[in-house]
């Protein structure tokens, strides 16, 4: 109809009563809003999309490299599963290249692909907090059991981290960009608070890596 097709170009979210369901890939979530220039406050975000109708789940997806003493992306992991979250974490794994160099990989595609299609016949919507081109198939086979998808994503940035074909598939796409005020705070604000919050939300410095380990994977 006119509003949808108006809502699906403004990134506009129409109002909802219904079941609603979040599956947040932390990767492409964390890269795209450092990409913004600011953190995700997910006790903001939560709060956001309970006003937007019933939220049934809302699930982060995350690897963790347990071989490390500490875990930099522990705290958020930690804090997430306390606080309304569900997570869904697996060990990174490590392999040599074909320069010897070890790196390490981790990919939760499976994961999150396998708990939509198990949650799609219990909600009316779907948010996807992701680019990732490769879940463009299981939103197709969503859509067609009667589930409204939106993937929030952004389009700002050169160039867009949104796959276009993910996008078009969505019944709805949400820039991460426009959702700032909402669910975002700056990188300089946790820094303030870090010493007298040592538990509140942290953010995931997935790309702070040791020398001997690289990200793989999309």
């Amino acid at each position: 109809d006119t509003y949808t097709a108006f809502a699906h170009c403004r990134g506009i979210m129409p109002s909802s009563n219904g079941k609603i369901a979040l599956f947040i890939d932390g990767v492409n979530l964390y890269a795209t809003a450092k990409a913004l220039g600011f953190e995700i406050d997910y006790k903001k975000l939560l709060q956001e999309f309970r006003s937007r109708g019933n939220l049934l789940r809302a699930s982060y997806y995350t690897t963790v490299d347990e071989d490390q003493e500490y875990s930099t992306i522990r705290p958020l992991v930690d804090w997430l599963s306390y606080n309304g979250f569900r997570l869904v974490t697996k060990p990174t794994k490590e392999f040599f290249d074909h320069a010897g160099q070890r790196k390490a990989k981790g990919n939760m595609c499976v994961e999150l692909a396998v708990d939509v299609m198990e949650l799609a016949p219990h909600v009316d919507q779907i948010f996807l907090f992701s680019g990732d081109g490769s879940f463009q198939s299981v939103l197709e086979a969503v859509q067609r059991r009667g589930v409204r998808v939106t993937v929030v994503s952004t389009m700002t940035t050169a160039p867009p981290i949104v796959a276009d074909e993910l996008r078009r598939q969505a019944d709805v796409f949400l820039d991460l960009a426009d959702l700032r005020a909402k669910i975002g705070r700056d990188p300089s604000e946790r820094r303030s608070r870090e010493h007298q919050e040592p538990q509140e939300e942290h953010s995931p410095e997935f790309l702070r890596r040791p020398a001997r380990a690289a990200v793989a994977g999309d």
